[in-house]
């Protein structure tokens, strides 16, 4: 009986029940052998002491990490992209800053009627309107504050807060009114103004825009000086929106001051007179003005007296004393054809009237206007000659 022999030649490579057809299901390409975790190591290798005869291969994760980190710089570049192409597409766009514009400032002086009067400076302020005055910056009060729409109460009172110190350093400050200083006003004026304040105190001019008078409160130290440091002081202040990101502030205040001559030796008695000045002052304020604690003086409104019609008061007021009298009529006459700026001439007859009442100014109103809200002039009416 034939058995299971071999050939001569040799066992077949295909023959059946080879030991080939139990592995024919795995196929060892290069590839699964590079895929392969161990690895055996090299005769050289195993001689080593302690060596092991296999060695753990790294995982392949160069090309997965590569993929990876692209992945992510691509989704970085896209956010930025979209973040970038939201900021320009925005419906809401950053507000333009805002610049300051020119003042714009009136001067009318009151004339008296007749000779200036004189005393000592208790006797007539108890026989002015400006009796129940208050003395320096008590005579400026807060209106009762709420917030607006777009400010808070904190914000009103910063800007009333500031629109009272700078009144108080342009009319009550001895060192502006007769010493010729203007850094107190100059600190709280916005910038874009400041270029057009130093000129209207180094080259003054009567062109509505660059009068001192305007600014703040000056006399000549070389003809007057102050009789009495308590300046009487009566007004309101008002504030109210202009848009969204603007507060408006307006002031309406009358300021007397008791002069005499600027004279050495003893003074005399009957030297001293009043000098009535009322201003109204438009005022704004951005956001970036409330935080800097600065402010924008948009129109100026100025009323005083007693002075003569001609004088020149765009570099500073020129009262006249007790015993003066305006030497001139009334204004001059405006000649449409004479060479040169037209000189139109605005003056004032003072009249004293009795004690007044103030009542809230409207801030809707501009300065100079007439309206219930506006009291009318504290130290004298005022009468336009044509």
């Amino acid at each position: 009986m034939a058995g299971r022999e071999e050939p001569p030649e040799g066992a077949s490579g295909n023959a059946a029940g080879g030991g080939e057809d139990e592995y024919r299901s795995v196929v060892f390409d290069e590839s699964f052998v590079r895929a392969a975790r161990l690895q055996e190591f090299s005769a050289q290798e195993r001689m080593g002491e302690h060596a092991r005869a296999v060695r753990s291969l790294p995982a392949r994760r160069l090309r997965t990490g590569s993929r990876a980190v692209l992945t992510l710089v691509v989704l970085i570049a896209l956010a930025f992209a979209a973040a970038v192409y939201i900021g320009f597409r925005h419906p809401y766009q950053a507000p333009v800053g805002r610049r300051a514009e020119a003042l714009r400032s009136t001067v009318i002086p009151l004339a008296p009627r007749g000779t200036v009067p004189g005393g000592t400076a208790a006797g007539l302020f108890a026989a002015s309107p400006a009796a129940q005055f208050r003395t320096g910056a008590s005579g400026i009060n807060f209106p009762m504050v709420r917030r607006t729409d777009n400010f808070s109460d904190g914000q009103v009172i910063t800007a009333l807060t500031t629109v009272k110190d700078y009144l108080v350093a342009s009319s009550l400050d001895p060192a502006v009114l007769t010493g010729g200083a203007t850094r107190p006003v100059k600190l709280l004026l916005d910038p874009d103004q400041v270029s057009q304040f130093d000129r209207s105190m180094s080259r003054p001019d009567d062109d509505g825009q660059h009068a001192a008078a305007g600014w703040l409160v000056r006399f000549d130290p070389a003809k007057v000086a102050l009789a009495d440091p308590g300046i009487r002081v009566q007004g309101t202040l008002a504030y109210s929106e202009e848009g969204s990101d603007t507060l408006e502030v307006v002031s309406d205040h009358t300021f007397t001051y008791a002069l005499r001559p600027a004279v050495s030796g003893p003074q005399q008695a009957g030297g001293v007179s009043l000098f009535t000045v009322r201003r109204e002052l438009q005022f704004r304020f951005g956001r970036e003005d409330l935080r800097l604690h600065r402010l924008e003086l948009r129109t100026s409104y100025v009323q005083a007296g007693p002075q003569a019609c001609s004088a020149d008061t765009t570099g500073a007021l020129l009262p006249l004393l007790a015993g003066q009298r305006a030497v001139s009529r009334g204004p001059a006459g405006t000649d449409p054809y004479a060479p040169g700026r037209p000189a139109g001439a605005l003056c004032g007859a003072l009249e004293l009237s009795a004690r007044p009442s103030r009542a809230p100014v409207s801030a809707s109103a501009p300065p100079g206007t007439s309206s219930p809200g506006l009291p009318a002039p504290t130290a004298g009416s005022l009468r336009s000659h044509p």
